[in-house]
């Protein structure tokens, strides 16, 4: 037993011993030569104790400067997100006859537990100072209880809906009249589905996002001519400026802004992909610039914090192209409103069954 403490506390004795004191190896001997004398004093023995303490030490070395290095590097990253992200009351207030889902007569509609989570991100073209205006972008994403998948459902803002205390007008219209916390109401009470967190980003910041990580494969599902650039059926690699003008573009497209969606579902497709991939993962500059970039044009509601989103995203780090699935709300066709206004019809049916798929956490069985 006492050996193998003398040789346990060897490990972290100090490298010298202060002369004169009698702990010299050998008799006379200056307190820093502490491991001399003859073979019978054990001093060869010490000398390679000596030898094995200093390995151990640069060993240590070794392992702790990547170590601290990399504590360094993550908390100079959460630093920047804690720092950038802006929280607001973006949702329903909890106590809030709104903050919960509800039918036609009121009555709210339970949650199952452990059905996944929802985060609403609404985008928006408005120009700085622009007060009231309407969002340009509504995507519900969908992450399942087992985070083995992401659902992607956009949401046409033309869809002639039912806004609490409104009446009925385009779903954008909701934003405008209310903000967010209107929005998720308004979404809410149509799907019958919780909405847990949203996050609102300006198009600027998708713009700043995708060049900083060198760019994004897009699919582009339909060809159209936008000087300087033109897009072409098939994958396509975009900057930041080019990929900002293909998910702005409508009037040339079939189906107008509900091509226009699908566009944008695909933008945000690849650039979850590129952001996820271990060419950024790995890579200290572009994951450092791109969470600046994705933070900076980034308010969330009050109840999504940093650890929250970190952990989300770790979650998500092994997700593949195919993991990812595109939805658009269902709608039965193109109409007017009372008002005159070019609408989109809500196909009721099929938005019923698109809310019980979310609450129930089966979007993968939604056709």
């Amino acid at each position: 037993m006492d050996s193998t403490r003398e040789r346990d506390t060897d490990l972290f004795e100090s490298e010298q011993v202060a002369a004169g004191d009698g702990s010299s190896g050998g008799s006379g001997g200056s307190g820093d030569d502490w491991d001399g004398g003859s073979p019978a004093d054990g001093g060869s023995g010490r000398r390679e104790k000596k030898r094995n303490r200093k390995v151990l030490v640069a060993a240590l070395v070794l392992l702790l400067v990547p170590v601290l290095a990399v504590g360094g590097y993550l908390a100079w990253l959460n630093h920047i997100v804690t720092n950038n992200v802006k929280q607001e009351l973006l949702l329903p207030d909890d106590g809030s006859a709104g903050s919960q889902p509800t039918d036609k007569n009121g009555n709210v509609v339970v949650q199952p537990a452990g059905n996944g989570t929802n985060y609403l991100v609404v985008g928006s073209d408005a120009g700085p100072g622009r007060v009231g205006g309407r969002s340009d972008v509504m995507v519900l994403v969908h992450v399942p209880a087992d985070h083995s998948a992401v659902t992607l459902i956009h949401f046409p803002r033309d869809l002639y809906v039912s806004i609490p205390g409104k009446g009925k007008n385009k779903l954008n219209a909701a934003y405008a009249f209310g903000g967010p916390p209107l929005l998720v109401k308004t979404m809410q009470d149509m799907l019958g589905v919780r909405i847990d967190h949203v996050a609102l980003v300006g198009f600027e910041g998708f713009k700043s996002m995708t060049d900083a990580v060198g760019g994004v494969d897009v699919n582009v599902e339909e060809s159209s001519n936008q000087p300087p650039y033109v897009f072409t059926q098939g994958v396509q690699h975009m900057d930041g400026a080019m990929a900002l003008a293909f998910v702005r573009e409508r009037k040339q497209l079939s189906e107008g802004d509900i091509s226009r969606g699908r566009r944008q579902l695909a933008f945000i497709k690849a650039l979850m992909l590129k952001t996820l991939s271990k060419d950024v993962l790995t890579n200290p500059i572009k994951l450092k610039d791109f969470t600046e970039a994705a933070t900076t044009n980034l308010t969330v509601d009050q109840k999504l914090d940093v650890g929250t989103m970190r952990s989300e995203a770790l979650a998500l780090r092994d997700l593949r192209g195919g993991d990812i699935r595109f939805i658009t709300a269902p709608f039965t066709g193109f109409g007017t409103s009372p008002a005159g206004a070019s609408i989109d019809i809500v196909d009721e049916v099929k938005m019923a069954d698109l809310g019980d798929a979310i609450r129930n956490d089966e979007l993968n069985s939604y056709k």
